[in-house]
């Protein structure tokens, strides 16, 4: 027989590796070699034991039981039971044992290790013994192929556990299979089981449970591609094709239950992650939308992030679902605050206040009160967000071109008698319509560059299109600092620099200081 070679990693080159690798061989090779596998079993158990590298003998053993799985060694034949020796029967018993006895130990891993290299790859050595073992079964010859739903279920229940965070990295694994139809299928299907109203309340679990279930979306794609882990047969029974009605209920099930269950006495970390897997995963699949109105607008007065997911969750119910909620556009506009500049939701603030500000037949009023405060906020924020404010601020007046008065106004009204009111929480009584936008005047003095650029739309016409802010919502401060740096001046120009004499030998690590000038 060929010599059977591990899947690559960067480690199998090692001693240990190519010892391990050669026990496995000898023991696939002939049967009398069985304590090799025994060894290689026991060198995992102490490896999770001392925290030392578990790949080369999670990779080892892997490659071993999916050889076993094709060669049907561990296969009970029902019918043929009888024919076998005694001897035939005892080491096709040890090897199941030896096979569930790997198979704990793996989960394990994927509980435990505190390496996440680890415990992703226990991850995928799992799943791959699944898709093995549903391809070649070990029970009864005669029943087609079945999705190993058992096997999925011990996974999901380390991937939920209560003990730690699960790192992102494992989920990250775990989502590599979110491309398979039937493991979404049998995923939600075991999730429901699993899911219940009256579950302890333990912040691992939730936030663990949440980010499995993000990683489980039931998209379009994943819906048309219908890939399969196991490859389904032509007698298949019915339960083993997917039916998304069926995967539907389970997934409100599963969704009532979370909220039964969470709800009360939420922790923002587990409030914040809530509505994002409302809204990337279980919303386009909720039977019923309209029941998460008061959950949604609860959320909307927490303030923060979590607030702001709320707000795309309200958006979607009043564009989809025809629900009113009279005061959404005070809960936009008391959001754009400076603290919005430091968390990471804020492009999907200016995303939503661009659809949510889309419309033409919004009162002057109101708009100009936006207007007005993102102005303001343009003297504060980084850079990057001030020139995203600034076209926001420029598309505004393009769809209500009779507020073109403010540009007017900004050369006849001083500062010091601006009427504009800041801490005013209602936009319509700001008394934005009476100001002027004299901040976007200023800012066409700014030191960088590109916002000076961005402000001088204010004294020049208006374009005919308005600017697409998809392009520059995900630009930050290094981008910025990249464009300007690799600028080529029109003419030789000389640059006065000011700068501190530095105190130690060394620049902090990474510094970009150090890509573009050295201390001599």
């Amino acid at each position: 027989m060929a010599p059977i070679d591990t899947p690559p990693a960067n480690n199998l080159k090692s001693k240990i590796s190519k010892e391990l690798r050669a026990k496995a061989n000898d023991f696939l090779n002939s049967k009398v070699k069985s304590k090799n596998l025994e060894e290689i079993i026991q060198y995992l158990d102490n490896a999770i034991k001392i925290k030392d590298s578990l790949t080369p003998a999670l990779l080892t053993l892997e490659v071993v039981f999916v050889q076993l799985l094709k060669r049907k060694e561990m296969f009970v034949a029902v019918n043929k039971q009888n024919l076998e020796t005694e001897a035939e029967t005892k080491y096709r018993d040890w090897l199941r044992e030896r096979y569930e006895q790997t198979w704990n130990l793996m989960l394990c891993a994927i509980e435990s290790c505190e390496k996440s290299q680890d415990s992703s790859q226990a991850l995928v050595s799992c799943m791959k013994l699944l898709a093995a073992e549903g391809k070649y079964p070990i029970n009864v010859d005669e029943e087609p192929l079945h999705f190993p739903r058992k096997r999925l279920r011990s996974i999901i229940e380390k991937l939920v556990t209560e003990k730690r965070l699960i790192q992102t990295a494992i989920i990250q694994s775990f989502k590599e299979y979110a491309e398979y139809l039937d493991v979404v299928q049998n995923c939600w299907f075991v999730l429901s089981s699993m899911v219940k109203k009256t579950m302890t309340q333990n912040e691992n679990v939730a936030i663990n449970c949440l980010n499995l279930i993000n990683a489980l979306p039931l998209n379009k794609s994943v819906q048309d591609n219908a890939k399969q882990l196991v490859p389904l047969t032509e007698n298949a029974p019915d339960t083993e094709h997917f039916d998304y009605a069926n995967t539907r209920k389970h997934i409100n099930r599963i969704w009532n239950n979370i909220m039964t269950w969470l709800e009360p006495n939420l922790a923002e970390s587990v409030h914040r992650q809530m509505l994002i897997v409302l809204l990337e995963c279980v919303l386009p699949h909720y039977e019923k939308p309209v029941l998460l109105t008061d959950f949604l607008m609860d959320s909307l007065d927490c303030g923060g992030p979590v607030s702001l997911l709320a707000l795309q969750g309200v958006f979607t119910l009043i564009q989809k679902h025809n629900i009113t909620y009279p005061n959404v556009y005070e809960k936009l506009y008391s959001m754009f605050e400076p603290e919005i500049f430091h968390t990471k939701y804020k492009a999907r603030l200016f995303y939503l206040g661009d659809i949510f500000l889309s419309s033409t037949h919004l009162p002057e009023n109101l708009v100009a009160a936006f207007m007005k405060r993102l102005a303001r906020l343009c003297l504060i924020a980084p850079p990057q967000d001030a020139v995203i404010m600034l076209q926001f601020i420029g598309n505004l007046l393009l769809r209500h071109l009779g507020l073109k008065r403010l540009i007017c106004a900004t050369q006849v009204l001083e500062v010091s008698t601006d009427p504009y009111n800041m801490q005013e929480r209602d936009p319509v009584k700001s008394n934005a319509i009476e100001s002027s936008l004299w901040e976007i005047v200023a800012l066409q003095k700014h030191a960088i560059p590109s916002v000076a650029t961005a402000a001088r739309f204010i004294s020049q016409p208006l374009p005919k299109q308005e600017w697409d802010l998809s392009e520059i919502l995900e630009v930050k401060e290094e981008d910025i600092f990249e464009q300007e740096i690799t600028k080529k001046p029109k003419q030789q120009q000389q640059y006065a620099l000011a700068f501190e004499k530095p105190e130690t030998l060394f620049l902090p690590k990474n510094d970009q200081f150090k890509s573009y000038w050295s201390l001599v």
